[in-house]
């Protein structure tokens, strides 16, 4: 019996180092099959997104026309896209993209901030209808750009919109032809950017109301604060992550619009609607100028990077902290 029992000892500990590897090698593929599902996606992405952007930053540097040069030519493009002056074509100059990007990044985050938070607030206070309301104000961001500029060029067409609707009412003296007009037509850009995303800023801000504590309001009021202080003292300022956040999202939107201006003003008269993404695709594409667009395009990424590698740095100290 105790010979028996020895032998059962000896096979015990002979298989128990067995069990011991088979239970590694089975941890180790767990912890690895994650890495090994998104291997191809990242590969991809690796390839496709930032190989390009090495790729086009290295086009930069080159005298690429029409098809990729290797010739190095060090920082000419940027030059000539600061310096020319196209004689033959001035409301599309990069100046002007510039300019109309300083407008329209302007307008654009400024009202969709003040209009999505309004409508927060007001969606805040309870109201009747709010199931019905919420998803009225975020279906504009179901749909594209492209839907959104096309409807828009409707609306503000002189001849088959609004204007043509007030003439029809007998109101003949009416005129709004900014589409149309060099000098506003960036404004009309403006207008229907605003149109569709200030409801997902709403979105945004009412996510925001809805995780504040209402103890803290009733303590305010209970203290004679009145509404409008306990919004302006209290509630705004902890909203601060979502301003934030906000801001960043709209001011990514605005840098890369390019869809919105094409189908709403197709560049606008003499391309004064043109922001840099059409100048990019413009002189990448239609001009043959690669190296010029390509340095276009570099210029759009470092001023992406300057808004978002803030935000995430600020993000990342805050969890560490």
């Amino acid at each position: 019996m105790a010979a028996k029992d020895h032998s059962m000892t000896s096979v015990a500990i002979d298989t128990a180092p067995e069990q011991v590897t088979r239970t590694g090698i089975r941890r180790r593929l767990q912890d690895a099959l994650p890495k090994i599902v998104l291997a191809p996606s990242f590969a991809v992405t690796l390839f496709f997104v930032y190989g390009f952007i090495i790729w086009t930053g290295y086009l930069s540097f080159t005298n690429s026309k029409t098809f990729p040069s290797y010739a190095l030519t060090g920082g000419r493009a940027y030059q000539r896209l600061w310096t020319w002056t196209f004689e033959n074509d001035p409301p599309s100059s990069w100046y002007t993209s510039i300019t109309n990007m300083g407008i329209f990044g302007l307008l654009y985050i400024g009202c969709c901030l003040a209009l999505g938070l309004l409508l927060a607030i007001l969606l805040d206070q309870k109201i009747r209808g709010e199931g019905f309301l919420r998803p009225l104000y975020l279906y504009p961001m179901a749909l594209s750009l492209i839907v959104t500029g096309v409807a828009w060029k409707w609306i503000l067409d002189p001849g088959l919109g609004l204007e043509q609707t007030f003439h029809q009412m007998g109101w003949t003296s009416f005129h709004f032809d900014w589409i149309k007009n060099k000098d506003f037509v960036i404004y009309t850009v403006v207008i229907a950017g605003v149109w569709q995303a200030s409801g997902f800023v709403m979105a945004m801000f009412l996510a925001g109301l809805r995780g504040i504590d209402g103890e803290i309001m009733k303590a305010a009021q209970i203290d004679g604060a009145s509404t409008w202080q306990v919004y302006r003292r209290i509630i705004i300022p902890l909203l601060r992550p979502v301003f934030l956040s906000a801001l960043i999202v709209l001011a990514h939107m605005s840098i890369k619009s390019y869809d919105l201006v094409v189908a709403l003003t197709s560049g606008g008269p003499g391309g004064s609607a043109w922001l840099p993404s059409n100048f990019m695709y413009e002189y990448t594409f239609r001009r043959n100028e690669m190296a010029v667009g390509s340095a276009s395009a570099i210029i759009m990424l470092m001023a992406i990077s300057a808004i978002i590698v803030p935000y995430l740095y600020s993000e990342l100290r805050e969890k560490k902290s």
